[in-house]
């Protein structure tokens, strides 16, 4: 059978973007499936004319002659790759050009993330999940969305991101009660919260674009590429928090975790980290499930909860951890789903 998996270079190697999508190619290697490079260009910041001429050229010459002689049976377009005009053109060669049935990985659903009030994109967005064969979503709260937003095509629930970390786990440890965040830290408003001193727990940083000053109990370790991460992850819990407040997980990005699987989750965990969850979250559900950490309604609750977790309740989220990360290392996530999805039926 001849199955293959689109790629489209990103240069940006220091965030997890890139790292997500490369992931998923690596695993389904395992299973039999092909790289399709389609070597386009993709700047989301560049709107100029030549940007533009462009993507003409793209749709109208190199797009076409990837797929007019291609032989496949299934084809995998991991979503979204920041242009629509883009993904509209490759799912129609795809269409006009083979007889491949053609599936979606969803890394993010912008309707949730960026353009919750553009009418015109979201809409745009639906009609792109329902012109495919099948879609593998993150979790039960995004397929949930999906379905209420007339999604028809068949969905299966990812549950969480695999990540390829050759980095060797660590299972001894001192329970210090440690915690760290890795991520954009433009982003993570709350991290530069006034509130944010009030906490006893100490916190390591990771991540690029730090601000000038952060509070006494955040210890800034500078930013380390997708690869390079794990060998500095040698804390007690991984945190999984995002927006303005340390109260909730609020505005544009905050309200996003209610629906999406945060690859740093991934990160944490495939390095052997219990994790700290909004309750709110999607992934609250996961952690819980797997007793692979615990869930907060605030950044408040944690110092409590931590000084009230004995040694042997951690171990066994440690355990549990230890167990998802083989996992994730393994790529069983995508693997299973990419099962599921070839096994239904028209």
């Amino acid at each position: 059978m001849n199955k293959y998996v689109l790629t489209i270079g990103d240069p940006n190697k220091n965030n997890a973007g890139p790292k997500a999508k490369e992931d998923v190619l690596y695993f389904l290697k395992d299973e039999g499936f092909l790289p399709l490079p389609l070597n386009l260009k993709l700047d989301p910041e560049d709107r100029s004319f030549g940007a533009k001429l462009r993507k003409v050229y793209d749709v109208k010459f190199k797009i076409p002659r990837v797929f007019k002689k291609l032989k496949a049976e299934v084809i995998v377009l991991q979503y979204p790759i920041y242009s629509t005009y883009l993904t509209n053109n490759i799912i129609k060669a795809i269409r006009s050009y083979t007889d491949a049935k053609l599936y979606l990985v969803i890394h993010d659903v912008e309707t949730l993330r960026l353009f919750k009030d553009d009418q015109n994109f979201s809409q745009n967005e639906i009609e792109v999940f329902n012109s495919v064969d099948g879609i593998i979503d993150h979790n039960r709260k995004m397929h949930a969305w999906l379905d209420e937003q007339g999604v028809t095509t068949p969905c299966i629930d990812l549950g969480i991101f695999d990540y390829h970390n050759p980095t060797e786990l660590r299972e001894e440890y001192d329970y210090d009660r440690s915690l760290v965040f890795a991520g954009n830290l433009a982003k993570s408003k709350f991290l530069t919260s006034k509130e944010f001193e009030k906490l006893a727990f100490k916190l390591e940083l990771f991540g690029p674009s730090p601000a000038e000053k952060y509070a006494e109990n955040i210890n800034y370790q500078g930013v380390y590429s997708p690869e390079e991460l794990p060998e500095h992850l040698k804390q007690n819990f991984g945190l999984v928090w995002d927006g303005n407040s340390i109260v909730k997980c609020d505005g544009t990005f905050g309200e996003y975790t209610k629906y999406n699987n945060p690859h740093k989750a991934s990160l944490y965990l495939s390095s052997g980290l219990p994790i700290i969850v909004w309750k709110k979250a999607a992934l609250a559900d996961f952690v819980i499930d797997n007793n692979v950490g615990f869930a907060v309604d605030s950044l408040t609750e944690i110092d409590e909860r931590l000084e009230n977790m004995p040694r042997e309740e951690y171990s066994v989220m440690k355990k549990n951890a230890l167990a998802v990360a083989q996992k994730i290392r393994t790529g069983e996530f995508i693997k299973t789903a990419m099962t599921k999805l070839e096994k239904v039926k028209d």
